[in-house]
């Protein structure tokens, strides 16, 4: 007889690839640190050892995906990672709010030509502010981290899902709060249930990035990573 699971696998042509982390290269870790952590992200973790490997976590307020850097994490150049995007429901309010932190952000743009939002600034095609109507995809602002990884704000709107992911992560982008009940419609039920599967998703980290030694002597305890966002 078939094993069952095999079976399964046969009448189902995929499996579900979730994009989790994006790596960044830095040369500053505490740099950066303090760039991603005054943006207002979620600081998840940040794991030195002995042998000099270091991985710090952030996760944008929203965010299904979430950014590493640290030492011994990547051999790329840093500040070579260029086009990531951050999607937002409102490209002048999310522009707002990053200049209020002290980033330096271009003005928001449409491409005057096809694919400007990947070139500088100065190299034209960039039409000074949102596209007609605010079509979804095609309003633009650019900034760059402490290294110049780049990263590109990018209008999409779509009520719906936004809603959904908001309330999943107990936090909309942009807002300074952090009030779980409003980002789930304002329900306290929902924002329990938010709760609970942010503290699962810290014990997921925290296996993935220790392993076997999760829990054992030098592997510092949970307790360690439970930021403000937890409580």
């Amino acid at each position: 007889m078939a094993n069952l699971k095999d079976e399964v696998r046969s009448n189902d042509a995929s499996v579900d690839l979730k994009l989790e982390v994006v790596v960044i290269p830095v040369s500053d870790v505490d740099g950066a640190k303090k760039f991603y952590g005054n943006l207002g992200w979620r600081l998840d973790a940040d794991f030195p050892f002995d042998n000099g490997f270091r991985v710090v976590q952030f996760t944008p307020p929203g965010s299904g995906c979430s950014v590493q850097f640290g030492t011994n994490i990547t051999s790329a150049a840093p500040g070579s990672a260029h086009g990531l995007y951050l999607i937002v429901s409102d490209i002048e309010a999310a522009r707002e709010e990053l200049v209020s932190r002290g980033v330096a952000v271009s003005e928001v743009f449409h491409p005057g030509t096809p694919g400007a939002q990947f070139q500088p600034e100065a190299a034209g095609g960039r039409v000074r502010g949102p596209a007609p109507d605010h079509g979804t995809y095609r309003s633009f602002a650019t900034f760059s981290d402490p290294d110049g990884n780049g990263w590109l704000l990018q209008e999409v709107y779509d009520p719906a899902p936004r809603a959904h992911r908001s309330c999943r992560d107990g936090v909309r982008l942009g807002e300074r709060s952090g009030d779980r009940a409003s980002a789930c419609g304002g329900s306290p039920r929902r924002a329990r249930e938010a709760h609970r599967r942010g503290r699962r998703e810290l014990a997921r980290l925290v296996r993935r990035v220790y392993g076997g030694r999760a829990g054992r002597r030098n592997a510092a305890p949970m307790k360690d990573y439970d930021s403000g966002y937890w409580s």
